[in-house]
């Protein structure tokens, strides 16, 4: 049997936990920090990089995201490209991305991004309202998102991602409606639109927010795809539109069962049938770089029905779905032989949809996705090997 996955070749994330200030929805593992520690810890994500094991590997994306990794300055971001080169072999064609903020950029900096081989951008907008940038908690306006992306397209920058966000305290659909436009009309060639999900902990989970009710929040989803097709874009994803050929792939890696290897803190990885993370306490961190054994936590060889679960709950979030023969192919087994009753469930409730050999969720199916998704997770005396 063969798996479908080819383990020699990677795609490679690395977390930088540094931002200027911490927005009031983040529950991501980032804060404000002094150069002293963005440097003690860049220089050992440089010795993660380089005792990793991996000598001679193939990457096909690279992934620079956090916290803001555009607060760190950029000859530090530069010393780890310089070892992600020499330990891994990058394909010539490998999607290179960094996130970044407004208001943390510079045409030199740009630039530098560039010689250094990135080339994708992700930029942190949010919404093209002031006053929703505010409540948030953003360090930036729009003016400053504009100014920012003008740069970026001089500096070169050909393929960038607008991060969006609605279902905000006091948000209108027509003022989400607005922000679309608005962010579309700038022909960015990729946009991430997610709804705000208030997380315990955050400052917004001990406030009282004016929410748009479930059904606004419905509706503004609904838009958000019908609004971008207008102007190009198609959803790949169930939170992500892309211009033709722009889709992220290294997010895809994600959703298809990929490998990946995750560096800094709290970075996870999905290796050779593995899955394991980075420790999350920054001391730790920087105190065993040198020795990547120390720093694993949560290590978890996975079963094959561990592998079948996967491919199905996080497949269904592409909109092409999954294929049968590809399941068949990666586990021994028909899909319908092991998830029989689960398709026919959700077909018959036209959540599901079957085509030319593929299962994805309906429209409907997506505004339930959770819902439809948890149910492909087997029970111990169902087939699985």
């Amino acid at each position: 049997m063969t798996t479908g996955i080819d383990e020699r070749r990677t795609g490679i994330y690395v977390h930088i936990p540094f931002c200027q200030r911490k927005c009031l929805y983040c529950d991501f593992l980032s804060a404000p920090a002094g150069e002293d520690v963005k440097k003690a810890y860049m220089d050992a994500l440089t010795r993660e990089i380089r005792f990793c094991g991996e000598k001679g590997t193939e990457a096909d994306t690279v992934f620079i995201g956090g916290g803001t990794p555009s607060t760190v300055d950029p000859s530090a971001l530069s010393g780890v490209f310089d070892e992600i080169y020499r330990v891994f072999r990058v394909s010539p064609e490998a999607e290179i991305t960094i996130e970044a903020n407004p208001g943390t950029l510079s045409y030199d900096k740009l630039k530098m991004y560039r010689r250094m081989g990135i080339n994708r951008l992700s930029l942190g907008l949010q919404s093209t309202d002031d006053n929703e940038l505010k409540v948030l908690g953003r360090i930036h306006t729009f003016d400053d998102f504009l100014e920012s992306f003008d740069l970026a397209r001089k500096a070169g920058f050909d393929n960038i991602n607008l991060d969006l966000m609605f279902a905000l305290p006091g948000q209108t659909r027509e003022g989400w409606g607005r922000t679309l436009r608005q962010a579309a009309a700038l022909k960015p060639e990729h946009i991430s639109a997610y709804s705000l999900i208030v997380e315990e902990g955050t400052p917004f989970a001990k406030m009282e927010l004016d929410l748009p009710d479930e059904d606004t929040e419905y509706r503004m989803y609904d838009d958000t795809a019908d609004i971008l097709k207008e102007y190009g874009f198609h959803r790949y994803e169930i939170s992500n539109y892309a211009t033709l050929g722009r889709e992220c792939r290294h997010n895809s890696s994600y959703w298809t069962g990929k490998d990946y290897i995750g560096f800094g803190i709290s970075a996870a990885s999905l290796r050779h049938g593995r899955r394991y993370s980075v420790t999350d306490d920054l001391q730790e961190y920087i105190r065993n770089a040198d020795d990547r054994d120390l720093l694993l936590e949560n290590v978890q060889t996975l079963t094959q029905k561990d592998k079948m679960e996967e491919f199905m709950f996080l497949g269904l979030r592409m909109t092409k779905g999954v294929e049968k023969e590809e399941f068949q192919r990666r586990f021994g087994h028909g899909m319908e032989e092991v998830y029989g009753s689960v398709l026919m469930k959700y077909t018959n409730l036209g959540l599901l949809a079957q085509e030319d050999g593929r299962v994805f969720l309906t429209d409907r199916g997506i505004h339930v996705s959770n819902r439809v998704m948890a149910d492909f997770l087997l029970d111990e005396g169902d087939l699985y090997d």
